[in-house]
């Protein structure tokens, strides 16, 4: 997709407050500090849309990107930060589970993963809750210009083994900052926008 708009449209923490026009959403979820709001806006041609912050924890709502007024991009809060007091975490988790569990619109779900480093536990949970529910899964690993190019395939391939991912997912290395990987993940994501009829 080449994007030619794209606008925050709706922020919200409950169904009430979620764009109700039935367009495709594409969500994308990862740790807090995994690099969302920078992917975020690399992929959405945009300096600061969505709003990077050196602070995990950042993002405490489902904020909802418009895109060409045909989908929307669907930032929702990182996940695995501590720091936060434990019934506001409780409170994002249960956010989080709502939207991906009842969302008819969600079509496919980007997760993030830092590629320096090994998945942690909470990656490897929330990669097999995902699975758990049949959602399509696009793996993103981000940060690939901190690393050595050569390296590149050895971390992927750590990333493979410790979530366990199935032949089919996807997996691409992808930098924020020098905007590789915007491509291609626009085509994985292009996908699932085609109208169902069309096989």
């Amino acid at each position: 997709m080449e994007v030619k708009q794209s606008s925050l449209a709706a922020v919200g923490t409950k169904f009430s407050q979620y764009p109700t026009d039935g367009r495709p959403e594409i969500a994308f979820a990862g740790k807090s500090n995994v690099g969302k709001s920078t992917l975020i806006n690399a992929m959405l041609g945009r300096r600061a849309l969505a709003r990077t912050s050196s602070q995990p924890g950042k993002t405490r709502t489902i904020n909802f990107y418009d895109v060409n007024g045909q989908m929307y991009v669907v930032d929702l809060p990182g996940y695995g930060y501590a720091k936060a007091p434990k019934t506001e975490i409780a409170k994002w988790g249960a956010m989080i589970e709502e939207y991906l569990q009842k969302r008819e619109e969600l079509r496919a779900i980007i997760l993030l993963i830092d590629i320096r480093h090994e998945p942690g536990k909470n990656d490897v949970m929330m990669y097999e809750w995902l699975r758990h529910y049949g959602y399509d899964i696009i793996i993103a690993a981000t940060k690939s210009d901190k690393i050595n190019r050569s390296q590149i395939p050895k971390h992927l391939s750590v990333i493979r083994k410790t979530l366990g991912l199935q032949p089919g997912d996807v997996l691409l290395p992808f930098s924020g900052e020098k905007k590789t990987g915007v491509q291609e993940l626009w085509a994985e994501i292009d996908k699932f926008l085609e109208p169902e009829e069309e096989d």
